[in-house]
């Protein structure tokens, strides 16, 4: 809970707080599914960590110019290049050799 950055631990108006920007922009970001807010029992909006500092870029990308919209698409194409040099990351080293597949040398045919 402590440690885990996607635990919904902030109430909108402390996420807001924290960002240093209004609640309707969270409520924007949230419209251009940049952030999903997790949802309390009674329907308010929670926020973890790693929403908080998207979020945050967000701001200070509209902060510099950028369109709202501008941003989250960025944000978003950030974040999926991130997960994609992860999985190679992780592809790699299960398979040091650099073969294609399991059990293969990497140029053999």
């Amino acid at each position: 809970m402590f440690g885990d950055d996607d635990y919904p631990a902030y109430t909108m108006g402390r996420a807001a707080e924290i960002v240093g920007a209004s609640q309707d922009f969270l409520r924007r970001l949230d419209e251009e599914k940049l952030i999903i807010p997790f949802r309390s029992a009674g329907g308010h909006r929670r926020y973890s960590r790693h929403q908080l500092r998207l979020a945050a870029r967000a701001r200070e990308m509209v902060d510099q110019g950028t369109s709202l919209e501008a941003a989250c698409r960025i944000l978003t194409l950030e974040d999926q290049l991130e997960a994609a040099l992860a999985e190679n990351r992780r592809l790699h080293l299960d398979n040091p050799d650099g073969s294609s597949e399991p059990g293969t040398a990497a140029g053999d045919n």
